[in-house]
C-alpha cells in the first residue's frame, strides 16, 4: 500500500464534500430556473380564486384544463401566433441573406478597412438597446429619403433585426474556420465569389446558419417593447403584445394559460435543436 501526503480517509471525505456541494448547487440552480416555469404551468390549471390566494398552493386543487381553451378563444391566440411566426420567418430570411453576405465579405473577400468596419459593428454591442429605441422609432415613423411610415408594417420589425452585429461576428468566425484553399480551388475552376458562397460556403455552414435562425426566431418571439411601439393595431400585434393588451380585462389564470401556450414553441425549438445550437457555436472556434 503506497503512502501519500493525504490519507485515504481524507480523500474519501473530500470526495463526499465535493459531490455534496456539487449536488446542492445543481439542485438550487435547477429550482431557480424551473420554479417560474412550474408556477406558470400549474397556475394555468388553477381557478381564478386559487391563483390569487395567499399563500399560493403548490398543486392545483381542481385542475381546470378548460383555461387553455378559454385563453385560445378569448385572446385570439391563433391570429397572434400567426403574426409572430410571420415576423419571425421574415427576420430569419433577411438575416440569412444580408448578415451572411456581410460576414462572407469580411471573412473571405477581405475588403479595404474590413477590420475597422468589423470593429465599428462590434462596438455597437456596447450600446444599451434602450438608447436606440428613440432614434429607431423616429426612423420608422418617417423613413429617410423615402419619407414613408413603417408603423404596422412588418418591415418595422425586420429591418432593425438585420443590423445584428453579433450574428455577423458569429458567422464571420465560422467562415474563418473554412480553409482558404477551398476558396482558391473554386476560383481556379472559374467560380465567382457569389457562386462560391452559394455552392460551397453555405452547404458547409448549415450548423451556424441554424443557430442564427434560432436566434432570430427567439428574438422576435420574446421581444415586447419594440413591437408594442411599432405594431399598435390589434390585427398586427405579436403574441407578447397581444397577451399584454388583453390582460387587463381577462382573468389571471386565463392569462397564465395564454403565456404557457406562447412559451411552448420556443421551448420545443430549444429542446429539439439544443445539440445543433451547441455544435454550431463551438465549430467555428476550431481552425482547419
Amino acid at each position: 500500500m503506497s503512502r501519500t501526503l493525504v490519507s485515504s480517509t481524507q480523500l474519501r471525505r473530500g470526495r463526499v464534500l465535493y459531490w455534496g456541494l456539487l449536488t446542492l448547487v445543481v439542485v438550487v440552480f435547477t429550482l431557480v430556473f424551473l420554479g417560474p416555469l412550474y408556477w406558470m404551468v400549474t397556475g394555468a390549471l388553477k381557478s381564478g380564486q386559487e391563483i390569487a390566494q395567499t399563500p399560493p398552493t403548490l398543486f392545483p386543487k381542481d385542475p381546470q384544463f378548460g383555461n387553455y381553451a378559454d385563453a385560445w378563444n378569448q385572446l385570439d391566440l391563433a391570429k397572434l401566433l400567426f403574426n409572430t411566426v410571420y415576423y419571425a420567418a421574415g427576420a430569419v430570411l433577411f438575416q440569412l441573406v444580408l448578415d451572411t453576405s456581410a460576414a462572407y465579405a469580411l471573412s473571405k473577400l477581405r475588403p479595404a478597412f474590413g477590420n475597422a468596419i468589423l470593429g465599428a459593428m462590434l462596438a455597437t454591442l456596447l450600446i444599451p438597446a434602450m438608447v436606440l429605441i428613440v432614434p429607431q422609432y423616429q426612423t420608422v415613423i418617417d423613413l429617410p429619403v423615402l419619407n414613408l411610415s413603417l408603423i404596422d408594417s412588418p418591415f418595422a420589425i425586420w429591418l432593425p433585426m438585420v443590423a445584428n452585429a453579433f450574428n455577423i461576428f458569429l458567422l464571420k468566425r465560422f467562415f474563418d474556420s473554412i480553409p482558404d484553399e477551398i476558396m482558391a480551388a473554386a476560383f481556379v475552376d472559374g467560380a465567382s465569389p457569389l457562386r462560391t458562397l452559394w455552392s460551397i460556403i453555405l452547404p458547409m455552414s448549415r450548423p451556424i446558419l441554424g443557430v442564427v435562425s434560432i436566434f432570430a426566431v427567439t428574438a422576435v418571439w420574446k421581444d415586447f417593447l419594440w413591437p408594442l411601439l411599432v405594431m399598435p393595431h390589434p390585427e398586427t400585434r405579436t403574441i407578447s403584445v397581444g397577451i399584454y393588451a388583453f390582460a387587463a380585462g381577462t382573468p389571471q389564470n386565463v392569462v397564465v394559460a395564454a403565456s404557457v401556450i406562447a412559451a411552448l414553441p420556443t421551448v420545443i425549438i430549444f429542446l429539439i435543436f439544443q445539440r445543433n445550437i451547441m455544435s454550431g457555436l463551438t465549430t467555428g472556434s476550431l481552425k482547419g
